[in-house]
């Protein structure tokens, strides 16, 4: 039987360094890098924004001008080029304003689109985006009587991308450098925790039960704590268990040897007469056959839980293993003055299970129950199949007029040691492994046991062993 030693470890594994490792640098890397593409989301739909703004901004301030430059020449126009509007036209070009006057539909100088010049001298107003002299220009033109009109033009902002960047690189530089700092305070926050969480699992792992992780918000981190907390508290009653069963079976193994150092003790010394030596044989006999299925339980028990634990199952006849155990039973029932009963079906009731094993079962079983059974008391061992179907199984069931068990003892009867703790010194127990180690070979044979409470006035135990598949596949 393996058990765990507390207080010591494994060794620990190696911390992994380097970037990424821990989570909190994760954390600050996903958030860094969410940051950044942000900024040159926001990058990309601002700045064209912000240069269609500054466009629109430009082409408003010119319209202003030109209706300014409208109002100024609205009636010399007609007169011929005069000085006011040389003195205009220079202001404007002081500004990176070229100015063309319209008279009578014809413009004073190339350089505008014919379009424009006509759209003017048609009498309607121009805002537009051409080019003008070969380059792209913004176009502001207001028509006044008799075909005359002013348009001017700006060449488009050179270099208006990048004023534009310059403008926005301290926000964008402001939003990624408060997402890396935001991606620092929530990596650290999602980390205490965790490292609270591994701390408290080093400790077990060292051998505290008593540490314990405070249950905190959000329900992830809550949920890590309560089933840290819940381990501990497991493992405590685990540990706390396999305590009193050492302790029990110590005291088991003790008694049969102390008895037998005791006789043995005795022959050496002389202290027994030769019509003693016979009653002494019995005796050590007996208490070394004790000592000797303790042993064999607590070995049966530790080999259980190992993946080659060898099991044979074939289809079984369970009322025939049945009617074989019978003549052993009603022996050894009838030399305490315990009446035997057998109760069957009257024909085959099939299963499919290791009929050695299972046979290990029933006289564990039968056992328990003609230890605590008083004379007079009946035992019965009971076939029954599981259902109407060949294929659905059986069930075996041992039930004795013994004083049986309490409700709450049900709930651990296999359990190991359990009721030999609570019922040693009160009743005939015996190692506190038999129910265990019937419950565990049920199990891995593929079945059910269960106890309860016997209409003998004791206690029942039921066995529910699978159909036989061979039967199942026929049937279908």
């Amino acid at each position: 039987m393996s058990l765990p030693v507390v207080g010591t470890s494994p060794p620990a594994a190696p911390r992994r360094g380097g970037l990424g490792r821990t989570l909190t640098a994760r954390a600050v890397l996903v958030t860094c890098a969410v940051a950044l593409v942000s900024v040159l989301v926001t990058a990309i739909v601002a700045v064209p924004l912000a240069i269609r703004g500054a466009e629109q901004r430009d082409q408003e301030a010119l319209a202003a001008q030109a209706r300014l430059a409208a109002e100024v020449l609205r009636t010399r126009l007609d007169r011929g080029r005069s000085a006011d509007e040389e003195r205009l036209i220079q202001q404007l070009r002081n500004q990176g304003i070229d100015a063309y006057l319209i008279r009578r539909g014809a413009v004073d100088r190339p350089g505008l689109p014919p379009r424009v010049v006509q759209r003017i001298g048609q009498g309607r107003n121009v805002s537009v985006r051409r080019v003008v002299n070969g380059e792209r220009a913004l176009v502001e033109g207001r028509a006044l009587p008799n075909g005359n009109g002013v348009v001017l033009s700006r060449p488009s902002a050179n270099g208006l991308w990048a004023r534009v960047l310059l403008s926005l690189w301290l926000p964008l530089l402001a939003g990624l450098a408060a997402g890396v700092v935001a991606g620092l305070l929530l990596a650290r926050r999602l980390a205490r925790p965790i490292r609270v969480a591994a701390t408290a699992a080093a400790r077990l792992r060292a051998g505290d039960r008593a540490v314990r992780v405070p249950v905190e918000s959000p329900d992830e981190v809550a949920d890590l704590a309560e089933a840290l907390n819940g381990l501990a508290g497991a493992l405590a009653t685990s540990e706390g268990r396999q305590r009193e069963f050492l302790l029990s079976v110590s005291h088991e193994l003790r008694t049969p040897l102390t008895a037998i150092q005791g006789y043995a003790e005795a022959l050496a010394d002389g202290v027994l007469g030769a019509d003693d030596t016979v009653d002494t044989g019995r005796t050590m006999l007996a208490e070394a056959q004790h000592l000797d299925r303790l042993i064999g339980d607590l070995l049966a028990l530790a080999r259980l839980e190992a993946a080659d634990f060898p099991l044979e199952p074939v289809p079984v006849d369970l009322t025939q293993l049945a009617v074989d155990a019978e003549p052993t039973w009603s022996g050894r029932c009838a030399a305490v003055g315990v009446p035997f009963r057998l109760e069957t079906p009257g024909q085959p009731v099939p299963a499919y299970t290791d009929p050695g094993r299972i046979r290990q079962v029933l006289d564990g079983l039968l056992e328990n129950a003609l230890r605590v059974v008083p004379p007079g008391s009946p035992v019965v061992l009971a076939v029954r199949a599981a259902g109407a179907d060949p294929a659905s199984g059986g069930e075996l069931e041992v039930r004795d007029g013994g004083p049986g068990f309490t409700d709450d003892d049900l709930a651990v009867a296999f359990e190991r040691g359990a009721l030999h703790q609570r019922y040693r010194g009160v009743r005939k127990v015996g190692s506190g492994l038999g129910l265990a180690l019937a419950a565990g070979l049920v199990r891995r044979l593929g079945g059910e046991i269960a106890a309860g409470h016997a209409p003998e006035g004791g206690a029942a135990f039921t066995v529910r062993l699978p159909g036989d598949p061979y039967l199942a596949r026929t049937s279908a």
